[in-house]
């Protein structure tokens, strides 16, 4: 009996390895900036500051952005969105993520709030997983966070916002084939009052972000820069109705 229940455990200490192996190598084949973000931003001008991109405006920032990255989708790859902020006054910054998965790395904005103590207006955000690490950390840090941005994401079934009044923005894409119309319908509910929601036309999920085209992702009918013009316009609507 010993012998049986020694290989048994043996059995599953290497299924428990062999998982782990897999899911370290699967992090590491990451979505890359694509060769556009570089035509329109020179990533050489902005600082990588504690494993953080960082987008500064050039006078004194409005309010602080983090922006937690989809999954494997390297920082750089939102640029073009963090750098359309920036011009407009806010700071705005793209953490590197462990094993680029948001999820196991939640509290980066802590680190990044007490960096930039002097900025007391805060928004977190992300697209896709990193949306769902932002709507995490925002439920349990509601008193230190002026507001939500979702992009092509939606909180997980255990964050509820539906008995908070946290500004939430949500844009989300008319043929994202990953964060469905259909998905962002039946978790609306999770969301605020305060909640606006705005479905970009033509769009889809890997558009939110300037990396390529994903598995599984529905066909845009539009680019990859008109996409990012419109969320970027429509986040600064947002950011505007919330300024102290």
């Amino acid at each position: 009996m010993k012998k049986i229940i020694t290989i048994s455990l043996s059995i599953l200490l290497i299924i428990f390895v062999l998982g782990l192996t897999g899911f370290y190598f699967w992090s590491q084949q990451t979505y890359k900036a694509s060769e556009e973000v570089t035509s329109y931003i020179n990533l050489d001008d902005n600082q990588m500051k504690e494993n953080w991109l960082v987008f500064e405006p050039i006078e004194k920032p409005k309010s602080g952005i983090i922006l937690y990255p989809g999954a494997k989708v390297e920082p750089e790859a939102y640029s073009y969105y963090a750098q359309g902020l920036a011009d407009k006054g806010y700071l705005v910054v793209v953490p590197k993520v462990n094993l680029n998965f948001a999820l196991l790395d939640i509290n980066q904005a802590d680190l990044i709030i007490d960096e930039f103590s002097d900025i007391t207006n805060w928004y977190v955000g992300g697209h896709s997983l990193g949306g769902v690490a932002a709507a995490s950390y925002a439920y349990d840090h509601l008193e230190d966070v002026r507001g939500l941005i979702l992009l092509g994401s939606y909180p997980s079934d255990s964050i509820n916002f539906s008995e908070t009044d946290l500004p939430i923005l949500s844009l989300y894409a008319e043929f994202d084939g990953l964060t469905t119309t259909d998905k962002i319908a039946d978790t609306k509910h999770l969301l605020s009052s305060e909640a606006t929601l705005y479905e970009v036309k033509g769009g889809n999920h890997a558009q939110f972000g300037m990396y390529g085209t994903q598995d599984g992702d529905g066909k845009s009918t539009i680019s990859a820069k008109e996409q990012q013009d419109e969320i970027i316009e429509e986040t600064l609507k947002w950011l505007t109705q919330y300024q102290r």
